[in-house]
């Protein structure tokens, strides 16, 4: 089920900053007429720091419903609070979500043994499949590979997806894990290296404006067709390069807004891209006659 290709899907905002549903709705079926393999509302690209629990969760129904069961929906509803993201995970669970994206939680610090119990108590509580986001340049600590191989052994902790950057940590969690596992790329760059030492799939930023591309790139390393893959990942790579010149999901939501598909609305602490780097960015998205 969790193999592929998953649109961290972005949060579109109306001129008065509330959640626009028809333009939602609209690139849920962008995704889905390209052949996504599933979706993944409110995680970072999401916006979701900055969205209240109930607009959460508002989200998260929107894209379900809209969705209606074609792909996996998995929803982001972590917190460094865990009974926070276990009241989030409930509530999302009712909306009918195939899974839960958990973010290890950030700004508090836990050790190994924090993040263990943090994530066992999530996965004890709420009965949906769980997986671990690991993104440390964001959340101050890494989640080491021994804490997620404990955590693999619970039937509700299926995977992570995996940010930390560090490819020798990723080998040696692949060699290392159960079968049933997941190892998704949380990183666009990093997914074809990954998925050449045996991951399943990405997490990606870069398919909420190319689904179809994507989706053609992962197939080719998930049926061992590396040369293929290698040409596409060095042929997306400017791109994927272009959509963090600046914090995303910032050039990703100014690169929607272009196409038509959004207006160009974040919410604070998120602001415009500075004039110079609009300008490579609009630069890269005619190289790819996105615009």
């Amino acid at each position: 089920m969790f193999k592929g290709v998953f649109t961290a899907l972005i949060t579109p905002f109306k001129d008065n900053g509330d959640i626009d549903e028809t333009a939602l709705r609209k690139l849920v079926d962008f995704q889905l007429e390209n052949g996504i393999n599933g979706i993944v509302p409110m995680g970072t690209t999401g916006e979701s720091p900055a969205l209240n629990h109930d607009e959460h969760i508002k989200t998260i129904s929107i894209v379900t419903e809209q969705v209606n069961g074609r792909v996996p929906v998995i929803a982001g509803t972590g917190s460094n609070c865990t009974r926070e993201a276990i009241n989030l995970t409930k509530r999302a669970k009712d909306t009918g979500v195939t899974a839960s994206l958990q973010v290890a939680p950030y700004y508090n610090k836990p050790t190994q043994e924090g993040f263990y119990r943090h994530f066992m108590e999530i996965a004890e509580s709420v009965d949906i499949p769980v997986i671990i986001y690991n993104i440390p340049s964001r959340t101050s600590k890494n989640i080491e590979n021994s804490t997620t191989l404990r955590l693999a052994e619970h039937p509700n902790i299926i995977g992570v997806k995996e940010a930390s950057g560090d490819i020798n940590q990723m080998m040696d969690l692949i060699l290392k894990k159960p079968e049933s596992f997941t190892v998704l790329s949380g990183d666009d760059n990093l997914t074809y290296p990954l998925m050449a030492l045996g991951g399943n799939g990405v997490v990606s930023v870069a398919s909420n404006i190319i689904p179809g591309r994507m989706v053609s790139f992962c197939d080719a390393a998930l049926k061992g067709d590396y040369p293929a893959a290698r040409k596409m990942h060095y042929e997306l790579f400017p791109l994927f390069k272009a959509l963090f010149l600046e914090t995303n999901p910032i050039p990703v939501k100014a690169a929607l807004a272009l196409m038509g598909k959004i207006k160009e609305v974040y919410r604070l602490p998120m602001c415009p891209m500075l004039k110079e780097n609009k300008e490579k960015l609009i630069t890269v998205l005619k190289q790819y006659n996105l615009i």
